[in-house]
């Protein structure tokens, strides 16, 4: 059997082994002598053995160019995406190369399963969550807002709310994103390519002449993607989208750091919602704890910074007070 044959298929058995095992990433991190592999899953890096390093360099290079990738180029960082199918299901692999100080190259593939979205049950520690979830999507216009740190979930809640607005509420769905994690079949996908002239400002701009009910747009980065955004909530349309902010509160700041006023605000906005993940019952699964500021709490925030004025949600409402309340449960169950 040829070389290339072999690392064609030790490459494959890899990411099988990823996804049989459920992990989000798979790693392949360069050493003196050889490379390890490590699993991601549930936040947590589990060590999966390790290979030889002039395979490991091989198998890196098949990647690169499933990728479309420059396989010379061992010195730059580079990033790319491909897709194939596993065990009859469609998968996507987004790629990152990084050179290392020991002149080789370390490869994160973060793996994306496709045509599926977690229902809204699946996601939330407390199932009330679901419900007043579903219920700010059932608004015909506005603007909805995730926020929370890396790898707290917004994207996958995101993917769980445009699939409950296709088929519970039957709506037009159409995203933009950048680039798309999941793949599906019954939503209109559209992926930022600036090459392409394609970016989150023009594409939105060409969305709102496609008769869309719902838009989710993967992130707001700038003032125009913020500004188009909250035109697209203004004129009839459920956007939904995510923002760097440290909570619901801040997020209202953020976006008038954006160029939004208070005003455009007070009449776009439908919600925010902050999420964090954490364990259930001391097992590897995680759930989502969500802060939701809107109706009643969401005029008091606005009537608030209007005065000038500092705005606190109710402490049991924030992720703070849930946290703490969720350790103080466990400490009061736990074994003495």
């Amino acid at each position: 059997m040829e070389l290339e044959t072999i690392i064609a298929t030790q490459c494959e058995k890899l990411l099988l082994k990823a996804c049989h095992f459920g992990a989000s990433d798979l790693h392949l991190v360069p050493t003196k002598e050889h490379y390890t592999i490590l699993l991601r899953k549930f936040g947590k890096l589990i060590h999966a053995g390790s290979i030889p390093e002039e395979i490991g360099g091989r198998m890196i290079s098949y990647f690169k160019f499933l990728s479309a990738l420059d396989i010379s180029e061992k010195r730059k960082p580079q990033s790319g995406a491909f897709q194939q199918e596993l065990a009859n299901e469609q998968f996507a692999f987004r790629i990152s190369t990084l050179p290392s100080i020991f002149a080789k190259e370390s490869l994160v593939i973060r793996v994306l399963r496709q045509n599926y979205a977690h229902p809204l049950t699946s996601l939330c520690f407390h199932s009330n969550y679901a419900d007043e979830l579903s219920q700010l999507v059932h608004q015909r216009q506005g603007l909805l807002l995730f926020t929370g740190a890396t790898g707290s979930g917004k994207t996958t809640s995101l993917y769980s709310l445009i699939q409950y607005c296709r088929t519970s509420l039957a709506r037009h769905v159409i995203s933009l994103e950048d680039p798309v994690e999941s793949s599906q079949d019954d939503l209109l996908q559209i992926q930022v390519n600036e090459r392409a002239g394609v970016t989150y400002a023009a594409g939105l701009k060409a969305i709102l002449r496609h008769s869309p009910d719902v838009i989710m747009i993967g992130e707001i980065r700038d003032k125009e993607t913020a500004k188009i955004a909250l035109e697209a909530a203004l004129t009839g349309h459920l956007v939904l989208s995510t923002i760097h902010a440290k909570d619901t509160v801040n997020c209202l700041y953020r976006l008038m750091d954006l160029g939004i006023s208070l005003e455009e605000l007070r009449q776009a906005l439908v919600g925010i919602v902050a999420q964090t993940l954490v364990y259930v019952d001391q097992q590897d699964e995680r759930r989502a704890l969500f802060e939701i500021l809107s109706d009643a709490n969401l005029c008091e925030a606005f009537a608030a910074t209007l005065k000038g004025e500092p705005y606190r949600l109710p402490y049991s409402g924030t992720l703070c007070g849930q946290l703490a309340n969720l350790e103080e449960s466990i400490y009061e169950t736990s074994p003495t």
